[in-house]
């Protein structure tokens, strides 16, 4: 992959990349995985409320609680969906994240999936992980299900938004997502603007409240190192 030529002698058109990781970073649909490994109207029903949420045709507020309680999943389940994600890491990410952090840009993930599982995948990409927001999940000392963290703002529909708020990242700042509520990102002025991810999954509301969309992180890379407008 090749970045721009004058990618290190001009400043990037972005200070700040957000990124969400569910079919963004990775290929994965966290919770939907989870769903699959139970019986299959749970799996189908897990599947519609986050095509719904992610369609905005209802808000993940209405989802976000019933999907969890309905999988409950183990502990040794959220590891290997931590192993899922990391085997379906979109094709040049990780060589796409080191060159904007060599550019100067902070790259973030937030997202509304399960934070014990999405860990690996970004340190894998380099993404700190301080710099990694998402939900806590708990368990007893056997490594039964206990609950999740409600309190999170990230089970809640504009949650991203509310997260960005209380960061004070370097702007102009991309917001990158396939869902509902990376666009809120942008929506709300959190970011500045917003980028359809659409290599693993497209959803046609979605591409149309974004200011770009993109087919992988090549372009990813090249949207952010080019000074055109």
């Amino acid at each position: 992959m090749t970045a721009p030529d004058d990618a290190r002698r001009v400043a990037p058109r972005f200070a700040t990349v957000v990124l969400d990781v569910d079919s963004t970073l990775s290929g994965v649909e966290g919770i939907d995985w989870l769903a699959a490994r139970r019986d299959a109207g749970t799996a189908a029903w897990v599947r519609r409320l986050t095509n719904e949420a992610m369609n905005g045709r209802i808000t993940l507020e209405k989802a976000y609680a019933r999907r969890l309680e309905r999988i409950a999943p183990a502990r040794d389940e959220v590891r290997a969906l931590a192993a899922e994600y990391r085997a379906a890491l979109a094709p040049g990410a990780g060589a796409a994240i080191a060159e904007l952090q060599r550019a100067g840009v902070r790259v973030i993930a937030v997202s509304g999936g399960l934070r014990e599982a999405i860990i690996p995948l970004c340190v894998d990409v380099s993404i700190p992980e301080h710099d990694v927001f998402a939900v806590g999940i708990e368990w007893d000392a056997h490594g039964a299900y206990r609950g999740f963290e409600h309190t999170s703002p990230l089970t809640t529909q504009r949650g991203k938004a509310a997260v960005l708020r209380t960061l004070a990242l370097p702007r102009p700042m991309l917001a990158v997502g396939d869902g509902s509520t990376d666009v809120a990102m942008k929506d709300s002025g959190a970011a500045d603007q917003f980028a359809a991810f659409v290599a693993f999954v497209r959803r046609e509301g979605v591409v149309a409240a974004a200011d770009h969309v993109l087919q992988s992180f090549d372009e990813l890379l090249s949207l952010v190192l080019s000074h055109g407008a």
